[in-house]
């Protein structure tokens, strides 16, 4: 005979109804049910209230609030957000998740409209973020139907306000028309660096503060005209580059010229021009010179930069390989308009011999267009007392020359000096500036 058994469960609310099936599904991986004999009489027990079942059954809203945020994390955005359906206690309890991802698993949009696509998804990832009301450690963008969109600089700018320790980009079709992109204070892998400056076809202006995980810079942009580099690096080479034209780097670190090195046929300083054809504004900062007088220094480039009108030199003196290099850049520039020496007088130690060495007759009227001239933190040694020399003895047309030592001492007899130099403009005029 067999045996017939009633199960009967109250629900509070169609909410809660789906609240328990779904707790089921989670607790329970199979049912299984088997006929017994009935059970002994026992006393009835009194029926149970709504609020004791919830007690009873809904086990998962128990959980400490760092283990649902966990759970959340790990389900889709859209799912999380759908489980503030299930009852009033876990309501907006997905807006303190602190890993947020927004990818097409996550996000589908049925349309077949580019453009109500990009808005929808817009509106959903603003309306999101809005009501996100806990730390965001991760966020990850990757949908194939976003874009490169004006709004992605919303949510970068606010995720930086935050506490957000992790940010992936992924943009399918990339930013296809971006014409500037400034990275500072920012951490790549070499490959990703690399791929990232060569995917920006129409980039025009490209600036680079204190980066950290890649150390050669690689650049390959046909469409660039601005490089402005600061940080530390091993390396730096340019492909495709032949309509830049403001260059600004600056190495942080010093470097060791070992001339033991094999550079092939040329040393640093030939190769960094040679995708450099129409360069016409250079600014060698810190320790770039350094770098650049690395292996062989020619007395002059094999092709003269003739579209160089502005040159500034952050130099030692005291170096000999600097001084090369500087000399080698400054005769291969036959239209400068106005150059700017910068010493690094904290730099004492002289390095290679340096007396007479910018003491050359050789290179009359070298500079037939240069009108402004400015040396700064000097402090009177030889040689750049003989650099002013050279560059007053063969500028004949140059206007100005400005001068500021590093400190006031010995300050009336550098101007002494400089008043017995001879000038191959007439109308040159020597400004000597005291702190």
């Amino acid at each position: 005979m067999k045996a017939l058994y009633w199960v009967v469960v109250r629900f509070s609310a169609p909410r809660a109804q789906h609240s328990y099936l779904h707790l089921c599904s989670l607790c329970f991986s199979s049912i299984e049910i088997a006929a017994a004999a009935p059970p002994p009489p026992m006393q009835r027990e009194p029926p149970k209230f709504p609020c004791e079942i919830d007690t009873e059954l809904d086990r998962i809203s128990s959980l400490p609030g760092h283990v649902l945020r966990q759970i959340l994390s790990l389900l889709p955005i859209r799912d999380a957000v759908r489980t503030s359906a299930l009852k009033r206690k876990w309501r907006y309890k997905w807006s303190q998740i602190p890993h947020i991802v927004f990818d097409s698993q996550g996000i589908s949009i049925s349309s077949q409209d580019q453009t109500t696509i990009k808005n929808k998804l817009v509106n959903i990832i603003d309306h999101i973020l809005l009501l996100h009301n806990g730390p965001i450690y991760k966020f990850k963008l990757s949908h194939c139907d976003l874009l490169g969109v004006s709004d992605i600089d919303r949510w970068i700018l606010h995720l930086s306000r935050g506490s957000t320790k992790g940010f992936v980009l992924e943009i399918w079709k990339g930013f296809q028309n971006l014409k500037n992109l400034d990275l500072q204070h920012v951490t790549l892998a070499q490959e990703v660096f690399e791929k990232l400056i060569s995917s920006f076809a129409m980039l025009e202006r490209l600036t680079l503060i204190n980066f950290d995980g890649f150390t050669h810079l690689n650049i390959n942009a046909p469409n660039l005209q601005f490089f402005d580099v600061g940080g530390v690096f091993d390396d730096v080479s340019f492909e495709n580059t032949f309509v830049l034209t403001l260059v600004s780097i600056g190495l942080y670190v010093n470097v060791k010229n070992d001339q033991n090195v094999s550079y092939g046929s040329s040393g640093k300083l030939l190769r960094f021009f040679v995708n450099l054809p129409h360069i016409q504004r250079l600014e060698i900062q810190s320790y770039f010179l350094k770098y650049l007088a690395v292996g062989k220094v020619p007395s002059k480039l094999p092709k003269p930069c003739i579209d160089l009108n502005y040159l500034s030199i952050r130099l030692n003196f005291n170096d000999y390989e600097e001084n090369s290099a500087a000399l080698c850049l400054l005769r291969s520039c036959p239209n400068l308009q106005e150059v700017e020496i910068l010493a690094r007088p904290e730099e004492q130690a002289v390095v290679g011999p340096v007396t007479d060495f910018w003491d050359d007759d050789h290179w009359k009227c070298l500079f037939g267009q240069l009108r402004l001239a400015k040396i700064v933190g000097i402090s009177g040694i030889r040689s750049e007392l003989d650099c002013i020399k050279f560059l007053l003895s063969n500028s004949p047309v140059l206007e100005k020359m400005t001068i500021k030592p590093v400190s006031k001492e010995g300050g009336w007899e550098l101007v002494n000096q400089l008043l017995h130099f001879q000038r191959a403009s007439i109308q040159a005029e020597v400004f000597h500036l005291e702190l």
